[in-house]
């Protein structure tokens, strides 16, 4: 397998049922400095294939992170790797500080976070999106819809370990302009020297959202490549 494979899916199904696909024989190769935008309809698949990736689905076929399946890591393991993050936090307890703590608590993310100030890092990365220092101090709950994505995406941006984010429409409840300077952030970090985030992978209704990924995948009862929308 080449150096630059990062991740492949062979052969890919999931599955309402027996006869009734979601999407099927999907094949995709991901290398290092992917950023894919995926697209379909609303029910397509887009956040089911995402799911499958992240090994939170059941699937047939194989889904392998550096030439192994997700059981050969382990499933904590492969998960710490493969961040699935959802477009919207819910029902989380406490507030986001203490979100981090709990996470970076885990065995399979101590052994990255050592030496590094996740805390500080995501805070940081959340000011540079205008999201006001208190809020790391409120509960979940009281947070507005663009304060709670913003925090939740801060933080899974600046976890060590992570080689690839699975965002599901990551901007949804953002104003454009926090939206494009957010975007922006997150389509540099796999060419980033700072992150050990390696590819991203990155559902969007969004055409300007799409010209920020180079490649672009359409979900639809499989996967197809489709050429990225040009600057008219």
């Amino acid at each position: 397998m080449s150096s630059d494979i990062l991740l492949k899916l062979e052969n890919l199904r999931c599955a309402y049922s027996k006869d009734r696909p979601i999407f099927s024989d999907v094949d995709l190769i991901v290398n290092k400095g992917d950023v894919f935008a995926i697209v379909g309809r609303s029910g397509g698949g887009k956040t089911t294939l995402l799911k499958c990736v992240s090994h939170m689905a059941v699937y047939e076929g194989n889904v392998l992170l550096w030439g192994r399946k997700p059981t050969e890591y382990g499933i904590p393991n492969y998960r710490t790797k493969v961040l699935y993050v959802p477009q919207r936090p819910s029902l989380l307890p406490s507030t986001p500080r203490a979100f981090i703590r709990q996470i970076c608590a885990y065995g399979s993310r101590k052994r990255s976070e050592e030496g590094f100030d996740n805390e500080r890092a995501a805070i940081e990365l959340g000011e540079s999106w205008s999201l006001n220092s208190e809020v790391w101090e409120r509960p979940w709950t009281s947070l507005s819809g663009g304060e709670a994505q913003r925090a939740f995406l801060a933080i899974a941006c600046t976890l060590k370990g992570t080689e690839i984010l699975l965002l599901d429409e990551p901007t949804s409840a953002l104003d454009a302009s926090t939206a494009h300077t957010v975007e922006t952030h997150l389509a540099a970090l796999p060419e980033s020297s700072d992150s050990s985030i390696k590819a991203i992978l990155w559902i969007t209704h969004s055409e300007e959202q799409t010209k920020k990924a180079n490649r672009l995948i359409k979900v639809a009862g499989g996967v197809e490549e489709q050429q990225l929308p040009q600057d008219a």
